[in-house]
């Protein structure tokens, strides 16, 4: 059996790491505010492009523009794999692998080659040890994402969907953390190219839709929005993805925090056992010493 001292020292320990999770908790609380505030002030301007851009597809067709045509024959997909740069968020992460992992197989079973674009640490170091090809990788950037960013990497997604130098990519794939409330995140995939524009019956959910007169032309304002399109969907993707790290690291750190008070009361009552057994130990030596001495 432990001796006292030991026990001591084990409670000790233990409520020590309750102040550290008990202050990661308030730190996630106090920035989940700030990203949920983002993403909530961002979706009106997302909500309003997606119900533009389904006004103007529903006058135009399909092979307007290059972004809009799928390819005829697919041999190579990209997936872009949104996680953190820290962990102590519970499943968040592992969730996102898995959704990628899941997708990735199920494109090679197909036939497809395939290669990723990491965004976060965690995801890249996962498929580090993988036989998947890292096309690039961007750490550090969840948080503190700017729209120059996004734009880069809106374009360099565009730039090898329409290259035909190999390796040619036919199809892009993001997957992300969908914010739905603090208690759920869950993975999203979405397909970035070839944009498939909402339809009327997806914007029409939010309100009545508007027919919006065009100038120059409905074609030409088509073509300026379908690249804008993609950097909207991906920034909207960063906030999510954001928002919910930040809700399933405070509800992980609440999880630590309770297990730490369980682990604290049960070391307790193993601390007061073990010294009324030394107390008991003690009197009955006490005891037979004086009986001897009769």
């Amino acid at each position: 059996m432990a001796t006292l001292k030991d026990i001591l020292r084990k409670i000790g320990a233990v409520k020590k790491t309750k102040q550290i999770t008990r202050a990661m908790n308030m730190v996630a609380a106090a920035r989940l505010r700030g990203a949920q505030a983002k993403m909530e002030n961002f979706e009106p301007y997302a909500r309003k492009f997606s119900e533009v851009l389904g006004n103007l597809s529903s006058r135009l067709e399909p092979d307007i523009h290059p972004l809009l045509t799928p390819k005829e024959e697919v041999k190579r997909i990209r997936v872009v794999l949104m996680t953190s740069d820290r962990g102590l968020c519970g499943s968040f992460n592992m969730n996102l692998i898995n959704r990628a992992e899941k997708l990735l197989k199920q494109k090679q079973a197909a036939g497809l080659e395939v290669d990723l674009t990491c965004i976060g640490k965690k995801g890249r170091d996962f498929f580090r040890r993988k036989p998947y090809a890292i096309n690039a990788e961007h750490i550090g950037v969840l948080g503190r994402v700017e729209i120059g960013l996004v734009n880069n990497i809106a374009n360099s997604f565009i730039k090898a969907f329409l290259s035909e130098a190999e390796p040619v990519v036919d199809e892009v794939y993001l997957v992300y953390a969908r914010f739905l409330s603090l208690g759920k995140q869950v993975p999203d995939v979405i397909k970035l190219l070839p944009i498939t524009p909402p339809d009327q019956a997806e914007t029409a959910q939010f309100g009545p839709t508007l027919e919006y007169l065009c100038e120059p032309s409905a074609a030409s304002l088509m073509i300026d929005l379908l690249p804008k399109h993609i950097s909207v969907q991906i920034y909207n993707a960063f906030l999510q993805t954001e928002t919910s790290e930040h809700a399933a690291r405070m509800a992980s750190m609440d999880n630590a925090t309770k297990n730490c008070n369980e682990m604290v009361q049960n070391l307790t009552l193993v601390y007061n056992k073990a010294r009324q057994a030394a107390i008991t130990k003690e009197l009955m030596d006490i005891v037979g010493g004086a009986e001897a001495l009769k």
